[in-house]
């Protein structure tokens, strides 16, 4: 993987390349098609090569927490977030656990609790719901993860941010889906988003990878690329959100 942007390199450090800046920050990491599709038949790593799978590894290496839509996680058969050896390393050298906890938002419920994801993990994953979902399954949910109420009658994510900040989940990476990109948008809570744009054409009908509406005052959400790589045809842009002066500081 060669580097482009913001100069020249054909020896990029990927871990040096997408440190997280000092404080809190939320990136998202997507793959869409040459004309903008999510998925390739009903799956993102229909999209994906290999250059995209490691980068996809070295991002959740360098995340304190993941956190994904309870589609997402059923779509893609999620399992627990572990890490090649040489990421394990770098991740406790920097005084980090051997792998991200993994956060999944669910309004519902409806996961599969005897899942690899809640049974494999090394570290306790964290489920994301509201008060109003129903008590049997919060309680399933809290034999095998721990609990995050976030909102009242839905998930509001400017309170899952802040609950994962109580925890010292500073440097957040969502893996979408693009319902849950879409509710970070609208929002106002996404700071980076890192692009593989694959060099395909899926044709109508998927999905783009940020979906539902884009609610003020958020608006139309303002980037500017920080970062460009290629590798094999697959363009690999790191966009970082212009300042926002309206947003809250934590």
């Amino acid at each position: 993987m060669r580097q482009l942007l913001p100069h020249p390199d054909d020896e990029v450090d990927l871990w040096s390349a997408y440190a997280y800046p000092p404080g809190p920050w939320v990136r998202a990491n997507m793959v869409a098609s040459a004309d903008g599709a999510a998925t390739h038949e009903g799956r993102a790593r229909g999209l994906s090569s290999a250059a995209d799978r490691h980068l996809f590894r070295v991002l959740r290496a360098l995340a304190d927490v993941v956190v994904v839509g309870a589609g997402t996680v059923r779509d893609e058969q999620y399992g627990p977030a572990r890490l090649p050896e040489d990421l394990v390393a770098r991740r406790t050298a920097a005084g980090m656990p051997a792998e991200p906890t993994l956060a999944v938002v669910s309004g519902s419920l409806h996961l599969d609790w005897t899942s690899r994801l809640f049974t494999e993990s090394a570290v306790r994953p964290l489920v994301v719901t509201s008060a109003a979902a129903d008590p049997v399954r919060r309680s399933h949910a809290a034999e095998v993860a721990d609990v995050v109420v976030a909102g009242e009658e839905r998930v509001e994510l400017p309170l899952l941010r802040s609950a994962l900040l109580e925890r010292g989940l500073t440097r957040i990476l969502t893996e979408g889906g693009p319902s849950l990109l879409g509710q970070l948008v609208a929002a106002g809570e996404l700071d980076e988003l890192c692009l593989a744009l694959a060099p395909r054409l899926a044709g109508a009908g998927a999905a783009r990878i940020v979906t539902g509406p884009l609610a003020e005052p958020a608006g139309m959400a303002e980037l500017r690329v920080a970062a460009l790589l290629e590798d094999e045809g697959f363009l690999f842009l790191r966009y970082v959100r212009c300042p926002n002066p309206d947003r809250p500081s934590v």
